[in-house]
């Protein structure tokens, strides 16, 4: 036999020496976070879990194992049939379940019979995210980062994709989040990870940076929508060095225009959204600006958001929170076109 238990902390380490990091629990618990790379492969779905789960507590444990053990290698054999017939003999597969019990463990003892070298993550999904939970607060503090602020629609994030492209090690949170960090930041058909699967890809996205090279990252808040960045990581960019990137107000709209266009396209999506505002600018000042939209009139709404809503915001957030705004260095690309934040980007990095 060549089945194989691995810690998950070493798990984390060895993700890629795998062929495959196969996650045997239901497309639900799945869809809830799971190992990067991970694909699935249910021992039991999420009808049959609740079924068994019911006749072990109506009936008893027994027939409910029974049941399970049915339904368990009906799936096995389809996803033997469908997956594993063209892997050759030296095919590593790394395998886990909720803690590493029955689920994976019937598919990987019907692997190991065949004769694969498998691999199981002890104490299965929940392990693995003890292990992140812990391993974040270690890498977070490791990084020089380089947090780029400005007001909304500076084009931070042009600036930072601009950075990766000139060859910067940058973490991307609004792109790991699916959300553009504001009260109007849901992107439509887009839903964000839960919580616990925004934690595993950020983990995975500080594992494989150098500590050695800085890294870029946006000013961003305690929470990217509905999704909060982890204290360690949040506490390590709020010591960074800062950078304020500034573009005229003309500039700024026209940028906001560009990549809020869906709601440009789309007025009662912008100005339900405009709803989120009314807390803070009461109810009188957002059916000004409602009205505007349907008008037709967006750019000036734009322009009052800025000036009114997200400006001082901003700014006395960063103050409050960042511990080098203060002295932070002043970059102004021409334009606000991918080509200036492009020539910007690569004006910062020569500068390294």
């Amino acid at each position: 036999m060549s089945l194989t238990l691995l810690p998950a902390a070493d798990a984390l380490r060895q993700l890629n020496s795998f062929d495959i990091i196969i996650d045997a629990r239901s497309e639900g618990e799945y869809a809830e976070d799971h190992l990067p790379g991970a694909v699935n492969w249910p021992t039991l779905n999420d009808e049959e879990r609740k079924a068994v789960g019911t006749t072990y507590k109506q009936i008893n444990a027994f027939e409910a194992k029974k049941r399970g053990a049915a339904l368990a290698a009906r799936n096995i054999s389809t996803h033997i049939e469908r997956d594993v017939i063209d892997k050759p003999k030296d095919w590593k597969p790394l395998l886990y379940c909720w803690r590493g019990g029955k689920r994976s463990g019937s598919l990987a003892l019907v692997l190991d019979q065949i004769g694969f070298r498998v691999t199981l993550v002890e104490g299965g999904y929940k392990a693995f995210r003890a292990a992140v939970v812990v391993d974040i607060p270690r890498l977070a503090p490791q990084f020089d980062w380089r947090v780029i602020c400005g007001t909304t629609g500076s084009g931070k994030t042009r600036l930072l994709q601009a950075l990766h492209t000139a060859g910067a090690q940058v973490l991307d949170l609004e792109a790991l989040a699916n959300h553009r960090s504001s009260v109007l930041g849901a992107i439509p058909g887009l839903a964000q990870p839960t919580q616990k699967h925004f934690d595993t890809r950020i983990w995975h996205a500080l594992g494989q940076l150098d500590p050695t090279r800085p890294v870029f990252v946006e000013s961003e808040s305690k929470k990217v929508g509905n999704v909060a960045v982890p204290t360690a990581l949040i506490d390590a960019m709020r010591a960074g060095t800062c950078l304020n990137l500034v573009l005229p107000d003309v500039e700024r709209v026209a940028l906001l225009m560009e990549d809020y266009d869906f709601f440009v396209r789309d007025s009662g999506a912008f100005c339900e959204r405009l709803d989120a505002l009314t807390p803070m600018r009461g109810r009188a000042v957002v059916e000004g600006w409602q009205s505007q939209v349907r008008a037709g009139q967006i750019e000036p709404v734009v322009q009052a958001l800025l000036t009114l809503h997200y400006d001082p915001v901003y700014i006395s957030s960063m103050a409050r929170n960042f511990k080098h705004y203060d002295t932070a260095k002043l970059i102004a690309p021409y334009a606000r076109s991918t080509e200036a934040m492009g020539q910007l980007a690569c004006e910062i990095v020569s500068s390294l």
